[in-house]
């Protein structure tokens, strides 16, 4: 079995124009963590849980229904930054949104992942998060490849009633 390659030619400018982005200088006033993080009620945030050290939160551009992140109270950019009770924190409410999406969406597998700094694919690349999000085979279809878009069948607020309700404890 060889491994096939797929040539992405427009990839490598636009590789270019995300390396030539400045980084955010605001540090933790204009990082959406923060922002989050600050929103009450929790509803109103789509803040699913909380704990002493982190939070939960809807992801506003999901890869899939289901699709939240968890992320430290405390502006980090690194998991190496945390202390080992901010990163025991994090990967609790992992394991608990882990439970929440089985329960809320019975997938046939979950992805768990963080992506740190912006050579990494971080989206937010001064705040470090987890995200979790439910799978099903056969789960990427046309639209994605061809159309660069994604088909949710559900809105952002009924996944947020779906994940809470499946909420452990």
């Amino acid at each position: 079995m060889s491994l096939e390659r797929l040539w992405a030619g427009w990839r490598s400018s636009y590789i270019e124009g995300v390396a030539n982005q400045p980084e955010p200088t605001g540090g933790a006033d204009d990082c959406l963590f923060e922002r989050l993080a600050a929103v009450t009620p929790d509803a109103e945030g789509l803040v699913l849980a909380r704990n002493a050290h982190a939070f939960a939160v809807m992801n506003a551009y999901p890869y899939t229904s289901g699709h939240l992140m968890v992320a430290p109270l405390r502006h980090e950019a690194t998991l190496a930054g945390l202390s080992r009770e901010e990163a025991a924190a994090v990967m609790a409410l992992v394991q608990d949104a882990n439970a929440a999406v089985l329960t809320a969406y019975r997938p046939d597998g979950i992805n768990v992942g963080a992506n740190i700094g912006r050579a990494g694919g971080a989206g937010v690349p001064g705040h470090v998060h987890v995200h979790v999000l439910p799978r099903w085979i056969g789960d990427t279809n046309f639209m994605t490849t061809v159309a660069e878009a994604r088909v949710l069948p559900e809105p952002l607020t009924a996944s947020f009633e779906k994940l809470r309700a499946g909420w452990p404890g």
